[in-house]
């Protein structure tokens, strides 16, 4: 049996980030939430092609997280795949399909430094 690798948010990240990225997430994008908010470390957004890829995407994510670090994480959305989240603790994953992604544009209210004109 393999060693269980030390669960901090940097490890997890990683972690979350390579599984992403092995199940051909687009567009993933890491936010750092430190000293913006207490829901955790960090927020990753990525997108998934279809509902059938977002749905496995964070199953895998969350079977890989289990395996590395023995952390069982809370998943909402699954069921349909439009928009996953998955709840690390420390890092918060949004998975969607293109189009909600598009609508609701989480990421541009937590980048820094976009201010709109108004």
């Amino acid at each position: 049996m393999q060693a269980l690798k030390t669960a901090n948010s940097e490890s997890i990240l990683a972690s979350v980030l390579q599984s992403l990225d092995d199940d051909k997430g687009e567009d993933i994008v890491q936010i750092n939430l430190r000293g913006k908010s207490e829901m955790g470390d960090y927020m990753v957004i990525a997108t998934g092609r279809s509902t059938r890829q977002v749905s496995a995407m964070a199953e895998k994510l969350q079977d890989r997280l289990k395996q590395e670090f023995g952390l069982i994480s809370k998943t909402e959305g699954k069921e349909t795949g439009d928009w996953v989240l998955v709840d690390t603790g420390d890092v918060i994953v949004h998975i969607f399909r293109p189009e909600v992604r598009e609508f609701y544009q989480l990421e541009k209210m937590w980048q820094p430094g976009k201010v709109s004109a108004g």
